[in-house]
């Protein structure tokens, strides 16, 4: 008898313990935004300390050296990754764009740019694809040669010509570093030519006039 109320008893328990269990326990499906996943695996680099330039942030941590890298190098260096940013003279978000060049590429409405990232992102890549076609004589001819101490790279132009205009940088590479540009807060060609050399940005290609 006293088995069977022993037995009696840790059955009550368990039943009780299970229903208890399924009574608290209310899993659901979480969906997290598709901005936050992670689609492939990235490498994480620390870019390499230039001993031309001791003021650089070395930091800095970079993903590849891929286009990835390279786009995100530049917003850093511009805004640090900030897509609300507007600077004293006026340049827009992450990637610091001028309303000019934004109208170029089919962009009219600055509030519209500084609330898309998507945005953003595609009109950087555009102004990539037109640098690269307006400077695409002056890549072919001078990737690999050194001016400045600076062995020149096409990530390297078309960083420059994100700074100074395609035009200043045509007029740096044919007078061999002789002319050069320096925008409003000191930064000129032969700098980001030298900061932002060695990217593969080849993944990218050249377009004449592209827009939105």
């Amino acid at each position: 008898m006293k088995r069977w109320i022993s037995f009696l008893g840790h059955l009550v328990i368990i039943v009780a313990l299970t229903s208890f269990g399924k009574n608290i326990i209310n899993v659901e499906e979480v969906t997290l935004p598709e901005a936050s996943l992670v689609k492939e695996n990235s490498l994480v680099l620390f870019p390499k300390v230039d001993s031309q330039n001791t003021n650089d942030n070395n930091n800095t941590v970079f993903l590849k050296n891929g286009f990835l890298g390279f786009k995100e190098a530049i917003a850093f260096k511009e805004s640090q990754g900030n897509y609300s940013a507007v600077n004293t003279l006026g340049y827009l978000g992450k990637y610091q764009f001028g309303a000019n060049t934004l109208k170029l590429m089919g962009v009219y409405s600055p509030n519209k740019f500084l609330n898309d990232p998507i945005l953003q992102e595609n009109i950087f890549e555009l102004n990539v694809s037109r640098n690269k076609w307006i400077l695409r004589r002056d890549i072919k001819r001078f990737v690999g040669k050194r001016i400045n101490g600076t062995v020149i790279s096409e990530s390297g132009i078309i960083a420059a010509a994100h700074l100074a205009g395609a035009g200043n940088v045509k007029k740096y590479l044919r007078s061999y570093g002789k002319s050069d540009f320096s925008d409003a807060y000191g930064s000129t060609v032969a700098y980001y030519m030298r900061k932002f050399k060695g990217f593969d940005i080849s993944s990218v290609k050249s377009i004449h006039n592209p827009r939105i």
